[in-house]
């Protein structure tokens, strides 16, 4: 099974995250804000990726170090989780429709951390969630899961559908791209390594 958990505690939050990436979409995520959740469990759900999410946040500031440190310890998670990609897939890229909006992601699990989006949001909030802490969170899980991953938000005007195409549309690329595919012998890499 390719899964991991870290526990990570700072005077903002702390936070306890388990990742099974050979999972059936189970969640059980308490971030303290309604909306976030909602978008964790989609990732869970659409990734097949299990997910516990534990986080005690200083949510009385706002909820910026919440959504950054979660997405620092779930990409940490996903990066160690993946302690092997040989045979892995690798690359995916999904578009996905929600009503009004229709989002675009694309993944490299390269090894290498990098992160563009043309997100952009006239709405402060959905509900007790910062839309402009969107880019935090994915920026966040990059960096630490060592995963190239871009977004383009191709058309839209709801918030809460780019938002959530975002989070349904990377969690189908992670799940293709973990996929293992018996044709890949090594790694899918000119280097022989990812």
């Amino acid at each position: 099974m390719r899964e991991a958990e870290l526990k990570r505690k700072t005077k903002e939050t702390d936070i306890f995250v388990k990742l099974n990436l050979d999972g059936e979409g189970k969640y059980n995520i308490d971030s303290g804000i309604g909306f976030f959740n909602h978008m964790l469990e989609a990732l869970s759900k659409h990734s097949s990726f299990d997910i516990d999410v534990k986080c005690k946040g200083d949510l009385d500031v706002d909820c910026h170090h919440t959504v950054e440190d979660i997405g620092i310890v779930l990409g940490d998670c996903f990066n160690k989780a993946l302690v092997s990609k040989d045979g892995i897939s690798r690359y995916y890229s999904f578009t996905i429709p929600m009503d009004d909006a229709l989002v675009m992601c694309a993944v490299d699990l390269c090894g290498r951390s990098y992160y563009e989006s043309n997100c952009r949001f006239d709405t402060l909030k959905c509900g007790d969630f910062e839309t402009e802490c969107t880019d935090e969170f994915f920026r966040s899980f990059a960096d630490n899961a060592k995963i190239n991953l871009h977004f383009v938000i191709l058309r839209g005007y709801n918030a809460h559908h780019i938002i959530e195409a975002m989070f349904k549309s990377m969690a189908k690329c992670l799940k293709e791209a973990v996929k293992i595919d018996s044709s890949i012998k090594g790694s899918l890499s000119t280097k022989g390594v990812i």
